[in-house]
């Protein structure tokens, strides 16, 4: 061939020397993370250290890894330790050392608790950059997969099955160890290990069994106090309008487990819902975040082992840093309507707006721009004056902005990030890893900002 390539000498390439300020540009993310983790104060981290034993890693080193690797995708400790040998800008943030996997991830694992404290750090570094300025938010929630599998669960009804099962195999053994002497045993049986065994797994279900019930419990006292509001809501309007109520009576909720109640025993903790996904059911825990409208800054973040959002709108909003201030309005889905959310909302000084409904696709523009009609009269039931609420122009404006605000937010965490499952087990310890995935949004969320100021 005539044609001439650019080919590469590996052997002159392996002696190349570069210095890391020539590979990471000034305006890096990695230089801005390090430059933000010298600004948080540590000191409740530091006191947890010893004076004992050999020089540990500086908290700033280890925090900082943590959140670029949050940050680019990197969630495993293993490769967090591969890539301080591999990868330039985790090389650079380790400062050339290379802390190993476990150091890594019981660091993560023992400073949980101090997450919160430096989410509000970050949040007034924001503030003090002058990109946040709390404003109205809005508020989703999302699936995120548990670190369990889904054969490792058990509905209520296969578990009092083998409750039930494993204990008349134990009387049957019990029977069997007072006949010893007067029986021939099978070969290499031991009775006592063979009742141990099964008098362990009794227990193991007695705690699932104890946890499904308690569960059962929370979800019927919040379906009755649902029920109750609309009666009160059915029978108000039947009132106003001097009328029997029409459509169907609401069916009073049932108490006690259902028979499809998971128990899972790799993360008790977690839950089976619905995977949006492929439609199907899975381990998840659901996450929940509040955004700041304007700089798009995670202002709040929660986690529940509920399937539905209605009993996380007042909790997120609680978790929004008091020195933040609180915000003019909240912008919510369908998800999250219900008259106590609503009253909740007004009673902490936030305007709610919350779709009462499924809005349509492909509106006409008669639809779109039709009148508001009359306001509803004050005894209205709450649904209508939501309704109502939305119409107008400032309902419209705030609500139309968390499809474009808190939706992105979500994705990019998801599908940029690739944080789709937990690597920790349990509610507390995984709401922990959910606020450092937030932060690690906000820091990467701050450096765009910065970069275009």
């Amino acid at each position: 061939m005539s044609r001439k390539f650019r080919t590469a000498d590996y052997e002159q390439t392996l002696n190349l020397q570069i210095t890391l300020g020539d590979a990471l540009p000034p305006d890096h993310l990695a230089r801005f993370l390090v430059d933000t983790g010298a600004q948080l104060d540590l000191s409740a981290i530091y006191k947890k250290y010893s004076d004992q034993g050999a020089p540990p890693y500086a908290p700033e080193v280890l925090l900082v890894l943590l959140f670029y690797g949050y940050a680019t995708g990197v969630f495993s400790s293993r490769k967090i330790e591969r890539a301080t040998y591999e990868v330039i800008p985790f090389r650079f943030i380790a400062g050339n050392m290379h802390p190993d996997h476990d150091t890594i991830d019981h660091f993560r694992r023992q400073n949980l608790g101090e997450l919160q404290e430096l989410f509000v750090q970050i949040l007034l570094l924001a503030q003090a950059m002058g990109v946040l300025q709390l404003g109205n938010i809005s508020l989703d929630g999302s699936k995120i997969h548990a670190d369990a599998s889904k054969s490792k669960a058990v509905s209520y009804k296969r578990l009092v099955a083998v409750e039930a099962y494993l204990q008349q195999q134990v009387a049957q053994l019990l029977a069997l160890a007072e006949m010893a002497d007067q029986t021939v045993l099978p070969e290499k049986m031991a009775i006592d290990d063979e009742i141990k065994w099964r008098q362990q797994r009794l227990e193991r279900l007695a705690e699932a069994k104890k946890v499904l019930e308690e569960r059962a419990q929370a979800r019927y006292e919040a379906e009755k106090a649902e029920y109750e509001a609309q009666l009160r809501q059915r029978e108000a309007k039947a009132a106003r309008k001097g009328q029997k109520p029409r459509g169907r009576k609401p069916k009073p909720p049932r108490s006690g487990p259902r028979d499809k109640d998971q128990y899972n025993f790799t993360d008790p903790d977690s839950a089976i819902m619905k995977n949006p996904n492929n439609k199907g059911f899975d381990q998840h825990y659901n996450v929940q975040v509040a955004v700041d409208q304007t700089s798009l800054l995670i202002v709040a973040a929660g986690l529940s082992n509920c399937p539905t959002d209605r009993q996380q709108a007042l909790p997120t909003v609680d978790a929004i840093p008091a020195v933040l201030g609180t915000p003019p309005a909240a912008a919510l889905d369908a998800g999250y309507w219900s008259e106590a959310n609503v009253n909740g909302l007004q009673a902490r000084g936030v305007d709610p707006y919350i779709a009462t409904g499924r809005e349509p696709h492909n509106q006409s523009w008669q639809a779109y721009f039709a009148q508001q009609g009359d306001p509803p009269v004050a005894d209205a039931p709450a649904l209508e004056k939501m309704a109502y609420r939305l119409r107008t122009d400032i309902g419209r404006a705030i609500y139309r902005l968390r499809k474009c605000t808190v939706e992105p937010v979500i994705g990019i965490i998801k599908e940029v990030l690739g944080f789709r499952q937990f690597s920790l087990r349990g509610q507390t310890t995984a709401a922990g890893e959910w606020l450092l995935v937030c932060m690690a949004f906000n820091l990467k969320r701050l450096h765009t900002l910065q970069v275009g100021l």
